[in-house]
């Protein structure tokens, strides 16, 4: 007797970790029960026919601000997810400095049970930690959080600031002992502050990047590795944007040392003469930096070196980005834009690429790598009979001029208006349930916010496990 299903997808190109083939997939509940050969139809509750679109798995962006609580004027969960699944992204992971910030780990419930019904994206959080905060990361447990974001240096919206070596040697030492991942902001703070000593604040954005130069990210890196190799503390580096922090940081992987790093959109579609003409737009920590570097850094995301891509999505209304160029936050929206700049970017920068290569890299940037980092890989971020039914259709054909009434973050402005991009995402899948349609781009739709909190493993393997066992 043949098998009915929940959810039958059809005549897609189906992106696995082994490759591409045509096909399609068979969802019973919330998880992928079969993929589904060429032409194979078994019945099923309801039919989607992706029209020979990609089936990508779906997005897991692992660095975004969605601003709850307490900077909600600026962004939320219900418009910040809706511009995920847009974008093709079904996870994301939200970085703690709101106000207050995540910093106690009982808080983390109640972070969710706020952000629960507003979501239309399943969730995790990154845990946050300052100068008074450090023996919290004691009682973290999986289930609130896996990893721990550090700002080396700080800007409007990231006061916490870890200026102290001392300091941040115990907070490696502490996330060594409890199997905690460590991702970091990895910029010198107290270069920038001797650099401010002896120069003015920029008067204009021709003066930005140089006022806030590589030099801070390098000489953190550096300080990043130190620590790693003294306690053995897996880091993350979070929007990494120099060539010397991308082959430092590759050659300190090369060595054995568990350091990972991530790359932004943002990145690698702008460089500096972009920040001279688009001002506070693409007002960047840290900064956007040259060509040479925007091309050495997409030789670091094609080869492997880079674990995964992040959006950094973290808005500002219009009105604060129109204040003096010392005075305007750093930041975009991007979650929405981060599949999409990505492939649109690789088309334009290898045109000899064939489509189910490009759409490889895809998967391997935005799922796999981030699912695995953080602890996910057991339910998301591949097409794999048992995991979640998450994945968007995504056309890689369509090409289409972003504009403001395209963007779904609360703001309602993205740095890449006027762009022709290449690709979108037009049909998005959350276990099962489809959470975005915008097939009819005059009249998309969207799901029921019932993302869920999510459990993960330890991101490191046994370090939690561990350290229960020795308490014990």
């Amino acid at each position: 007797m043949t098998q009915s299903y929940d959810l039958v997808v059809t005549n897609a190109r189906v992106v696995t970790p082994d490759g591409v083939t045509s096909g399609g997939l068979a969802v019973s509940g919330e998880r992928i029960s079969a993929i589904l050969a060429d032409g194979e139809q078994p019945p099923a509750k309801e039919t989607l026919d992706a029209g020979g679109r990609y089936l990508l798995p779906g997005g897991i962006d692992p660095h975004v601000h969605f601003r709850t609580p307490g900077l909600t004027h600026k962004e939320d969960w219900a418009h910040g997810s809706r511009a995920a699944a847009a974008g093709g992204v079904t996870t994301v992971i939200d970085m703690p400095n709101t106000q207050p910030p995540l910093i106690e780990p009982e808080l983390a419930a109640e972070k969710a049970s706020t952000v629960s019904g507003d979501s239309l994206v399943d969730f995790r959080f990154h845990m946050g930690v300052t100068v008074d905060s450090v023996e919290n990361l004691r009682r973290l447990q999986p289930r609130q959080a896996t990893s721990v974001k550090v700002f080396m240096t700080g800007h409007h919206t990231a006061p916490n600031i870890i200026r102290d070596p001392v300091v941040l040697d115990r907070i490696f030492q502490v996330a060594a002992e409890r199997g905690i991942r460590l991702v970091l902001h990895a910029e010198d703070d107290s270069v920038f502050s001797l650099l401010d000593e002896t120069q003015a604040p920029p008067t204009g954005y021709d003066a930005y990047e140089s006022a806030h130069p590589r030099t801070g990210g390098i000489v953190a890196s550096s300080r990043v590795i130190e620590l790693v190799r003294k306690h053995g503390t897996a880091a993350h580096i979070l929007h990494v944007s120099s060539s010397e922090e991308s082959d430092l940081l590759k050659a300190a992987a090369k060595a054995g040392l568990p350091i990972t790093y991530e790359v932004t959109t943002h990145h690698l579609s702008f460089s500096a003469p972009d920040t001279q003409r688009l001002g506070a737009r693409i007002r960047l920590r840290p900064a956007i930096r040259c060509e040479k570097d925007k091309g050495r850094l997409w030789d670091a995301v094609m080869e492997g070196s880079v674990a995964s891509l992040g959006s950094d999505h973290a808005p500002h209304t219009v009105e604060e980005k129109l204040l003096a160029v010392a005075d305007a936050p750093p930041g975009l929206p991007g979650v929405q834009e981060l599949i999409i700049a990505l492939y649109t970017g690789m088309r334009r920068r290898y045109p000899g690429m064939s489509t189910d290569e490009a759409m490889r890299h895809v998967a391997r940037l935005t799922a796999e790598g981030p699912a695995d980092l953080f602890g996910l890989g057991g339910r998301k971020g591949r097409i794999a009979v048992g995991l979640d039914a998450d994945f968007t259709l995504f056309d890689p054909d369509v090409t289409w001029i972003m504009a403001a009434k395209h963007t779904y973050a609360k703001v309602g402005w993205s740095a890449y208006e006027g762009w022709t991009f290449t690709g979108r995402p037009d049909v998005t899948v959350r276990r099962g349930e489809t959470i975005w349609d915008g097939r009819d781009p005059e009249r998309p739709r969207f799901g029921t916010a019932s993302g869920i909190w999510l459990d993960a493993e330890p991101a490191v393997p046994g370090g939690f496990t561990a350290q229960r066992e020795t308490s014990a």
